[in-house]
This record gives structure tokens, sequence and C-alpha cells, in this order.
């Protein structure tokens, strides 16, 4: 299986030369380390950078350069700092041509959820539904079940939902899935190791070999 670098690892292949990138918290933000040499690719943080770098070196930690999910980082030459309203203006203008983000649930009709955790106070939705309404396209990085062993790839969302029919490609630790336009979710690649019997046991939504 994959852990959650190598679920970074792989949705770093998806992201194309001149792409304008945003990365949601957790998972996604590890896919500024594995953005290839080759091509050129620009990292929009919604708490206002563009020119995102990778996470920072022990001991090169810069306190005033935060991402999104408050974790330090680093910039590149030519990024540029601005507040929140120009940040989700360029959102919100689809300028960001690639949106990768978490979830806890994913729907085979590509609905996400990934604001709302069961049993636990959260502060809003954050940024996430301008992301998911605004992006040309949105690969979720999550895990394949819950704590309790339960599929979170499912025939229909049971958390609130943060969009809907937004999802088109999902990574984790299982293998790669693309969501198709009429609803299920295709087996595009297994992780190493992982079985499709493995996979059809911890899917609940409909899957298509």
């Amino acid at each position: 299986m994959l852990d959650k670098n190598g679920i970074a690892k792989r949705i770093a292949q998806e992201v194309k030369d001149g792409y304008y990138v945003n990365l949601g918290i957790g998972i996604p933000t590890l896919v500024a380390n594995y953005i290839p040499d080759n091509i050129n690719v620009v990292l929009q943080s919604e708490n206002g950078l563009l020119g995102m770098g990778p996470f920072p070196l022990d001991g090169e930690e810069d306190a005033d350069y935060i991402n999104a999910g408050k974790q330090t980082i680093t910039t590149l030459p030519g990024s540029a700092f601005f507040d929140s309203a120009l940040s989700f203006g360029m959102i919100r203008a689809r300028k960001v041509n690639l949106t990768i983000l978490g979830a806890m649930e994913v729907s085979e009709n590509g609905d996400i959820a990934n604001w709302k955790i069961p049993g636990k106070m959260v502060k809003g939705m954050g940024g996430a539904m301008d992301l998911v309404a605004s992006a040309e396209s949105i690969i979720v990085a999550m895990q394949h079940v819950n704590k309790a062993g339960e599929s979170k790839l499912l025939p229909a969302c049971t958390l609130p939902l943060t969009g809907i029919r937004c999802v088109k490609k999902i990574v984790t630790e299982l293998g790669v899935f693309d969501v198709l336009p009429k609803g299920g979710f295709k087996l595009v690649e297994c992780a190493p190791g992982v079985t499709v019997e493995q996979i059809q046991q911890s899917t609940k939504g409909k899957l298509v070999v």
C-alpha cells in the first residue's frame, strides 16, 4: 500500500507544465515535495502566496512563511504575497487549473465531503467550497477506509457536502480511481502489492474494474 508520501508522489505525476495548483491541508501539502524538476508549476496557497516551494529543511524554517495548514514552507524566486481577498479572487475567477484536496468521503457521482468531522468541533468549511466550485480539475488525496475500516468511497456521502459532481480523480493508499461521468469509480491503477479483490472489499460505491 501507499503511505501518505506515496499518495502525494503519485498525485504529483498528474501535475502538468504551466499549471497553477492549489494544495489543500493534509496529504495534499506533501505534493509540493514531488513536483518533477522538468516542469514549471506555480503553487497557490489560499492564505496569500503564489510560488510556494517545498517544506524547509530542519533548522531553516521561517515562522512567517506558512501554508493554509499553518505549516512552515519555502518560497521560490518570483513568488508573491497578498491578502486573502485577492487569493480568493484568483480562485473564484478560475485562475487555478488544479486543486488537490483531502476528503472524509467521496460519492460515486463525484460529490465531496471534507469539512465536517463527526464528533468534533470545527471552525467552518474554510476555503474548500470556493475551490471545488471554481477549479478546472479536482484530485482527492485520501485514505480509502476510515479508522473503523469502513469505505470512504461511497454510493452517496453521509456527511455534509462541500461540492457536488466536482471530483475527477482519487488517489488512496490502495490505488488510483477516475470518477466516471455517469457515476462510479473506475480503477486506473492498483497500488504496489494491492490486489483488485482488496480494493473491491474496501469500496462501498460502484467500482468499475
